[in-house]
């Protein structure tokens, strides 16, 4: 990348210095030493082969698992091959930003199928193209909100600790107060929200299914919110909506979600996407791309980029929101899963999850793995009880990634359509030979 970017060694340790560094390792100083790279020393004058050889030397040294119990925002799904096969299209790899309406039709109708997709799922009036992943998609919803004499932030703290840095970090410089509400066994504590709620409140984020695996009587919880006269903004997991209310049958002002369990792959972190709906009302506050369905001058069906007027790009100084691209590709991904699944597809996926789960847990709780919160999951849920690091080590030894852990003794665990009964059933077997240590 450095050799693309015009400065100077000076420049950049003066930008250093602004940002409040003195040197590049000192900037990177939060990432582990133990998986930083000080070079691949590779020999000068190798062959293409000699250096491909050399470079699968190097990634043989990451571990790859074979059964996965862990999600926490990232989760393992089956993708259909016809998926990748759209998406690697020359005509979708090359494309960039479709302003030229009149060559870009189908980069458009894409990012208009997906938004109609991301509708439907939602229960919503209107999607945009996609931001850069969940958290985002979460930070921008509460930008959204703001207005003169509301800026308090409420925030379940129930919900994606990481979403909730994201969501910080974007009140902090946009002069918004966030607050965290309490949980309760597991679920947001709906009287201290009750009694948190006041006139400077500008909304409410709350998580469905929520960090712990359990699902929020959401619908209550809205109506709470919309009494304070607030904005109320569900994050939720887009293969969960196929099978429980939607965010708007929740009454839902905004739902946002991470967008990676539709047809992405986990990719050691991204890119990912952000989806972001909201109802007619919220529509104009929507940052990102919006595709438009229209018909042309010979009264054909045409899409084009529309509300343009409240881009970032056009009125800057009154704009909401800085993202000004989105994860195009990544949508159309999105987009194309989506079409392959079918609703029926997702309804399936989502309830070999919960099946899934649910056998995992009963099998944990047979090996001395207690339930943590005892509420309705959807396919994640927290165990205690048991020595957390001895057993995820026992399980990575054996090939196995076990669930998060939150503490010495709590682990979330999460169970996909991909979990075989075989891999749920040796996992048990390993935690409990831990547990009879």
């Amino acid at each position: 990348m450095g050799s693309y970017i015009a400065n100077t060694k000076e420049q950049q340790q003066a930008m250093l210095e602004q940002a409040g560094f003195q040197s590049f390792d000192e900037l990177f100083s939060d990432i582990p030493e133990s998986v930083r790279c000080r070079g691949l020393s590779i020999p000068a004058g190798l062959s293409e082969l000699e250096t491909m050889e050399q470079m699968e030397e190097l990634a043989a040294k990451n571990k790859v698992f074979r059964h996965i119990f862990r999600g926490a925002g990232a989760y393992c799904h089956y993708i259909p091959a016809i998926v990748k096969s759209v998406t690697s299209k020359e005509e979708f790899l090359t494309a960039y930003t479709p302003y030229q309406a009149e060559i870009s039709q189908g980069i458009l109708q894409s990012i208009f199928e997906y938004q109609t997709m991301i509708c439907e799922l939602t229960g919503m009036e209107v999607s945009n193209a996609s931001v850069y992943d969940g958290a985002t998609a979460a930070a921008e919803a509460v930008a959204m909100c703001r207005e003169r004499k509301r800026t308090k932030v409420y925030v379940s703290a129930a919900v994606n600790p990481e979403v909730l840095a994201v969501i910080g970090a974007y009140c902090y410089g946009n002069g918004m107060e966030v607050e965290t509400i309490p949980h309760k066994d597991g679920l947001t504590d709906q009287q201290a929200l009750r009694a948190a709620l006041g006139d400077d409140s500008a909304c409410f984020y709350l998580q469905q299914p929520n960090y712990f695996g359990c699902l929020e009587d959401a619908e209550e919880i809205g109506e709470i919110v919309h009494a304070a006269g607030a904005k109320y903004i569900m994050g939720c997991n887009p293969i969960a909506l196929a099978r429980i209310p939607t965010p708007g049958e929740c009454g839902a002002d905004i739902a946002v979600g991470e967008g990676q369990p539709l047809g992405l792959e986990l990719a050691f972190g991204g890119p990912y996407l952000g989806y972001m709906a909201a109802t007619g009302k919220m529509m104009r506050k929507l940052p990102g791309r919006i595709v438009g369905e229209t018909t042309d001058k010979n009264g054909k069906r045409a899409f084009v980029l529309t509300l343009q007027a409240r881009e970032q790009h056009i009125r800057r100084e009154k704009a909401s929101s800085n993202i000004c691209s989105n994860q195009a590709h990544c949508a159309l991904t999105a987009g194309a899963y989506m079409a392959a699944m079918g609703a029926e597809g997702l309804r399936r996926t989502a309830d070999l999850c919960v099946s899934k789960a649910h056998y995992l847990q009963e099998e944990l709780g047979k090996a001395g793995l207690r339930m943590k919160y005892r509420q309705p999951y959807f396919h994640e849920f927290v165990t205690t009880g048991g020595r957390a690091a001895e057993i995820l080590t026992a399980l990575e030894q054996a090939g196995i990634l076990g669930g998060l852990p939150l503490n010495e003794t709590d682990i979330l665990w999460c169970a996909t359509e991909l979990n075989t009964k075989a891999a749920m059933d040796r996992t048990a077997a390993i935690v409990r030979e831990v547990s009879q240590k």
